[in-house]
């Protein structure tokens, strides 16, 4: 039998199936990249034996426990398991702090015949290790922001790059009031634990310097950590620039046509249109505020008016008005007025190939 392990830095590097013997509940709060959740107890059984602890103590609990999961509910988990184990002969299960739960797993394994090793101090010590990941890395590597205005493309830019973070991959949003996918995103530890994952491995291949998409504090739900939040005020920003045109282009293939797709994928064409508009016409309700009423009755009008077209007919043309105008009158003065407060930060300024390439050489002499 291969041995319990601590060796948290080869579980993430090379993706070691886990197998994440806790209630569904705390799977959902946070877990890792490589992980499956397959229970001891569920949700309903976890808290009657919580509630029996606090009660009559840990031995109480524990006789509590082997009451509710016994018999056929004992021997489908056991299943279950082992054919996770069979699947992923190279991974180690965990619970919380590799303590009762995850021994009785792997005792009712080795029962049924399956040697199945833990990670020792659990789910609980690898997401410390990942915390330590990320405040190392911000103390011993170089940061440089890709900055520029909304549709330059800064996200496309940073994929051709090796020692890029996709913060908004990531989060699985794109940055903006629009940006909602059709799924959601992940658990604010979830987002935390990738981040620190991707800068592991980087690391790992001798990165030392990392090109990311300047960001507000958070990217739609999920918050930056705050060290990183805070030292992104200070890091050297690049400056992507690209026309207008193209901006426009890039914002009806992201927003429009790649949204429409993602909700006409999951509920089908009527119903996944229907919904798409909802979300579109919501996204732009959510600033009116910042646009003022004048401007966001204006862009709702040619919103409305394109999404009609869409409906009628999958025509997405029309909806280059309302981008234009969201563009001109509410994104590019804001994000001027933003650029001019950090001109001493930027350190170069270009299009697509001349910042790659500028980024490219940065981190080559780092």
């Amino acid at each position: 039998m291969r041995d319990d392990t601590r060796d948290y830095r080869r579980l993430f590097i090379d993706d070691i199936p886990l197998m994440d013997v806790r209630a569904p509940v705390e799977f959902g709060k946070g877990a890792f990249p490589a992980a499956s959740n397959l229970p001891l107890m569920n949700d309903e059984e976890r808290q009657a034996v919580g509630i029996m602890y606090k009660q009559q103590g840990q031995d109480c609990a524990i006789a509590l426990g082997q009451q509710l999961v016994s018999g056929e509910r004992r021997d489908a988990r056991i299943a279950a398991w082992a054919n996770f184990a069979r699947q992923h002969p190279e991974g180690y299960l965990y619970c919380f702090r590799g303590g009762l739960r995850s021994q009785i797993a792997q005792q009712w394994l080795r029962e049924a015949g399956v040697q199945y090793p833990r990670v020792l101090g659990g789910y609980k010590s690898l997401r410390n290790y990942l915390i330590q990941q990320i405040d190392q890395a911000l103390g011993q590597c170089a940061f440089v922001l890709v900055g520029g205005l909304t549709g330059s493309g800064k996200t496309a830019l940073l994929a051709e790059l090796d020692n890029s973070l996709d913060l908004e991959g990531l989060a699985h949003h794109r940055g903006s009031s629009f940006g909602k996918h059709a799924t959601p995103q992940p658990a604010q530890i979830d987002f935390e634990n990738a981040l620190a994952v991707e800068l592991l491995k980087k690391r790992a291949r001798g990165m030392r310097q990392f090109a990311l998409e300047e960001e507000g504090r958070t990217v739609g739900s999920c918050f930056l950590p705050a060290a990183l939040y805070q030292n992104m005020q200070h890091y050297p920003l690049v400056w992507l620039e690209d026309s207008f045109e193209n901006r426009v282009q890039r914002i009806l293939e992201d927003y429009v046509i790649d949204l429409a797709g993602e909700f006409t994928t999951l509920h089908g064409q009527e119903a996944g249109l229907c919904l798409f508009a909802q979300r579109l016409r919501a996204s732009l309700a959510k600033i009116i505020k910042r646009l003022g009423h004048e401007n966001y009755r204006r862009l709702a009008t040619l919103m409305d008016d394109a999404l009609s077209v869409q409906l009628r007919d999958g025509g997405v043309e029309h909806h280059r008005a309302w981008i234009e105008g969201l563009l001109r009158d509410y994104y590019d003065p804001m994000y001027t007025y933003q650029r001019r407060g950090k001109a001493a930060r930027i350190a170069f300024s270009g299009d697509r190939s001349a910042v790659a390439d500028y980024l490219r050489a940065c981190a080559a002499r780092t």
